[in-house]
């Protein structure tokens, strides 16, 4: 009961700020501000991550409704946030204080007046390499930039900034699986298969204040990162993923395969079966690869048209709550 009362306090929000937290004690004040300051009509939200040097109570006094997720990680905190929070538009932001509040309104704006699902602060089109000194962090966005695009035929220009703004759609459809820092892949994905709506908005980035410390590990969360893509280019093409494993297995198949015939067709006999056995069994290996794709393909299919009726659904549940907050 206490928790469904918190939850009723607000009702539907116009616009909801989303700052998950993991120890910003140096900055959260300033970004709370900043961002009540450019969106004074918006609901500031700080979702505290296991914080250890006083970073909830700071944005408490900030003027931020602050509550917690016990789950260490940012996925999880963003799986909170999008079931407990409802609104007509998402702005979801980092508490670092390295994007600049002032973009606010240019990202929020196309989802409340175009109903774009979801908006992309794009900060590697202007300041990230220049004030970002993490020479690698930079080379990674730039490589996992280039494989979604390539892969999924896209054209976002900034995959794992945490400067974003969605419509109701997106936030209540999109299935939170990561439980790091690939959620922002996830989240670009998502958006990319399912059809949704994108734009790209062009945002200054400023590199951490002295003292703040990245959460983000160069190395273990680049290596998750990269096999989340792979991942979910299996999910999401699986007749693609399937169909190269199938074409590599024929083609090792035919280069070992071919001495063996040209042997027979010189002498009338085959000297080496153990090679013409493992051809065999490559290639029928990659018979099963292909139907495995062609078969996940049919699913993921039907799961897209079962995501239609789904955003149908959630259409429905946007006007019930428009309508409950006019009420």
């Amino acid at each position: 009961m206490e928790k469904q009362d918190i939850f009723s306090e607000h009702g539907m929000d116009r616009i909801a700020v989303l700052i998950p937290c993991y120890n910003e004690a140096k900055t959260i004040e300033k970004v709370v501000s900043d961002f009540r300051r450019e969106l004074p009509e918006a609901t500031i939200y700080v979702y505290d991550n296991n914080s250890s040097d006083g970073t909830a109570e700071i944005a408490e006094k900030a003027g931020a409704v602050v509550r917690h997720e016990y789950q260490q990680g940012k996925g999880n905190v963003i799986r909170r946030m999008f079931r407990e929070i409802d609104a007509e538009c998402y702005l979801m932001v980092d508490g670092d204080d390295t994007y600049p509040a002032d973009h606010a309104r240019q990202l929020v704006q196309p989802v409340l007046e175009k109903n774009v699902d979801m908006v992309v602060g794009d900060r590697l089109s202007s300041t990230y390499f220049t004030e970002n000194k993490r020479p690698f962090h930079n080379f990674g966005n730039s490589i996992v930039r280039f494989f979604i695009n390539r892969f999924f035929h896209s054209d976002i220009k900034d995959i794992m900034t945490g400067y974003r703004a969605f419509g109701f759609h997106f936030v209540k459809t999109f299935p939170v699986l990561s439980k790091g820092f690939e959620i922002e892949t996830e989240m670009s994905i998502h958006a990319i298969d399912k059809n949704m709506s994108t734009e790209n908005v062009v945002i200054n980035y400023r590199d951490r204040v002295e003292g703040s410390e990245s959460k983000l590990n160069t190395y273990s969360d680049g290596a998750k990162v990269l096999c989340t893509i792979a991942r979910l280019y299996k999910n999401y093409k699986p007749m693609r993923f399937f169909g190269l494993i199938a074409a590599l297995l024929f083609i090792i198949s035919i280069i070992f395969f071919i001495p063996v015939l040209a042997q027979y067709f010189r002498s009338g006999t085959v000297d080496r079966f153990p090679t013409l056995i493992v051809c065999g069994f490559t290639a029928i290996a990659g018979i099963q690869s292909l139907f495995a794709g062609m078969i996940l393909g049919c699913i993921v299919q039907k799961n897209r048209q079962d995501f239609e009726i789904f955003l149908q659904r959630s259409d429905e549940r946007l006007k019930e709550l428009k309508k409950e907050n006019k009420d």
